[in-house]
């Protein structure tokens, strides 16, 4: 199956992979897909967690098998092989274990329900988002946070500021757009150890925005917000539109803007370059985004005077 679909940059669109577990429907967005195989034999691994199926070699890369109806707690089905789906995010390639693949879906993040509260915690949640799909609802799968559960240290990593020397940079405003509660509060308090106190904290691109529209509406944006760091794949709008928004703007196009997000690779870099992205990082590198930060926040003051 081809996964090589060219969407516009900034269209606030993505395409969707549509699978199946045991009669249930997931989504996975294509970006974070390299190809789809089916299954092979695999080897399995001594003492590895319980989600893990093995490790198989396809071209002498190995790989490891996650099988998703155990993540998801779902009856086992020994018989079914199904499909491998191989991802690549965080500078990471994984297999999951799927049943069966129903096609590629082009849709809009605005038709992207996040999850309420009654479903889960936003911290616990393995969902960021539910999407009606041809009568039946689709369930996009948060698969940065399966693979950090099952391994905490391909994640955001807080201890890498353990280090890190902290100034005084509380006149420095710098919003956040990041729809993973639990990623939103690591990226803050990895900030707030640098000395970024103050923060403009948004669960997606679209109420970003809308902060923005209004600051810029009394004439302040520029000196209430200093700097933009957004994820890329958010319900409402996403991190490639929003960045189209600011950087088409006569006004904001002076904040500089950091795509922070687990889908950096050089199809989604020359993306965010053509849409005018001032830097982007892989969500394992929170120490860099704290050097970045200073070197745009410096390099745009002097640009100013």
């Amino acid at each position: 199956m081809d996964t090589n679909i060219l969407l516009e940059s900034g269209t606030n669109e993505l395409e969707i992979l549509e699978f199946t577990i045991d009669n249930n429907h997931y989504g996975i967005n294509v970006a974070k897909i390299r190809e789809i195989l089916l299954y092979q034999p695999v080897t399995p691994l001594p003492n590895s967690h319980p989600c893990i199926e093995g490790i198989f070699m396809p071209r002498d890369t190995m790989i490891s098998v996650i099988n998703l109806r155990k993540c998801l707690k779902l009856e086992e089905n020994p018989d079914n092989k199904g499909l491998f789906i191989i991802t690549n995010f965080n500078k990471l390639n994984t297999a999951f274990h799927v049943d069966e693949v129903i096609g590629i879906h082009r849709v809009s993040w605005e038709e992207i329900i996040k999850p309420d509260a009654t479903i889960s915690s936003d911290e616990a949640a393995v969902s960021t988002g539910v999407i009606k799909l041809e009568d039946k609802l689709v369930v996009i799968l948060d698969f940065e946070k399966i693979v950090s559960d099952i391994n905490p240290e391909t994640g955001l990593k807080v201890s890498d500021m353990e280090n890190y020397v902290k100034k005084d940079r509380g006149d420095t405003t710098i919003m956040i757009a990041e729809d993973s509660a639990l990623l939103s509060k690591l990226i803050c308090e990895c900030l707030r150890k640098a000395g970024y106190t103050n923060l403009n904290i948004n669960m997606n691109g679209q109420e970003a925005w809308d902060k923005l529209v209004e600051m810029k509406k009394d004439g302040s944006v520029l000196n209430k917000v200093q700097l933009i760091v957004t994820d890329i794949e958010m319900p409402l709008m996403d991190g490639h539109r929003l960045t189209k928004l600011v950087k088409d703007d006569d006004i904001l196009k002076g904040i500089p803007v950091v795509i922070f997000s687990s889908l950096i690779n050089d199809e989604i870099r020359r993306k965010g370059e053509s849409l005018g992205a001032d830097a982007q990082l892989t969500k394992p590198e929170i120490g860099n985004l704290v050097d970045t930060i200073d070197e745009l926040i410096d390099t745009y003051a002097n640009k100013r005077n």
